[in-house]
């Protein structure tokens, strides 16, 4: 089931898109205080999830898509973590980035190519994101004036349905409720001058409107454990990235299990999957600049589309 979250004359509702691709407004169906919010839908279980699909499967009158205002699926999650588990984005990002990081007010990098770190295959790193920057396909993001160096991100992100706490990984498929899509918008000169911290970004992910989820949330019995999509970025029609979530190196049930040791998941958070090799212009040498329209697609979830607002970035930076 493809669950999303939606604006109609100026009321936030929860809906479910169809087979027919009509949005059903679960709300208006069946009064249930489960279908008051997409957080209310996942915390309310397994049952409430039948109560859904039967109120989709028994739906008659559906609303156009294009006469809402399609919202974040959680317009502001309980938590986000956003990890960096796919080897090829590690590897020359963390290069291209050494490279460069002098253009951007940090020190000169080594003369040799930095390995990564063996710490990255002993466990997954991630850093914790700004849950109240999250917004939703179709929007137009402003960019930070002190920040002139305009990149992307395509990653998957995983939805937490049942909480818990020391979470075998053997057991994690049972606490996913589902994926999204998620574009993490990086500032890069931003970033690479506070890392140097060194702890994790800040300014140069911390902006209005810096997480874009959605279109959808897509219920983890449609696309499995472990699903292996195919993913892509264009900007302004143009492909520039391409990738597989099948190529991740540490799985949904390693990250699930290791963020819940000592530590308790709740329903609702929002796990990143990090950004997919050559997904996002630091690795491809290429920037955005004011007015570009960047779209997200992921195999079976959707699309998600943002317009960088960014008057005093008129030219692509080329790295």
């Amino acid at each position: 089931m493809k669950l999303m979250t939606f604006a109609l004359e100026g009321r936030t509702r929860l809906g479910a898109v169809a087979d027919d691709g009509g949005i059903v407004d679960l709300a208006a169906h069946t009064e249930q205080p489960a279908f008051g919010s997409m957080q209310s839908l996942i915390e309310a279980g397994d049952e409430a999830l039948r109560l859904a699909r039967s109120t989709v499967a028994g739906a008659t009158i559906t609303l156009d898509p294009a006469g809402v205002v399609w919202l974040s699926p959680l317009p502001q999650p309980v938590q986000m973590r956003d990890f960096l588990v796919f080897e090829e984005h590690m590897r020359v990002a963390g290069w291209r980035g050494a490279q460069l990081r002098h253009l951007w007010g940090a020190p000169p990098a080594p003369p040799e190519p930095m390995p990564i770190p063996d710490i990255w295959y002993q466990q997954p790193i991630y850093y914790k994101c700004n849950r109240f920057a999250v917004t939703g396909t179709g929007g137009t993001i402003m960019w930070p004036r002190t920040s002139k160096v305009i990149d992307y991100e395509l990653e998957i992100a995983c939805v937490i349905g049942k909480g818990g706490r020391d979470i075998d990984a053997a057991d994690a498929a049972q606490h996913i409720f589902g994926y999204t899509i998620f574009n993490d918008l990086t500032a890069r000169d931003l970033q690479f001058r506070e890392m140097q911290g060194p702890l994790g970004p800040a300014k140069g992910k911390d902006f209005d409107g810096a997480n874009v989820l959605g279109p959808v949330i897509v219920t983890r019995d449609e696309l499995g454990d472990a699903p292996d999509l195919a993913m892509r970025a264009l900007v302004n029609g143009e492909v520039w990235s391409e990738g597989r979530s099948g190529s991740m190196h540490w799985s949904w049930g390693q990250i699930i299990e290791y963020v819940s040791r000592s530590e308790t998941l709740h329903p609702g958070e929002v796990l990143g999957s990090g950004t997919v090799g050559t997904g996002c212009g630091l690795e491809l040498g290429r920037m955005l600049c004011d007015g570009d329209v960047v779209r997200l697609e992921i195999e079976g979830i959707g699309a998600i589309e943002t317009t960088i607002c960014a008057p005093h970035v008129t030219e692509r930076t080329r790295l």
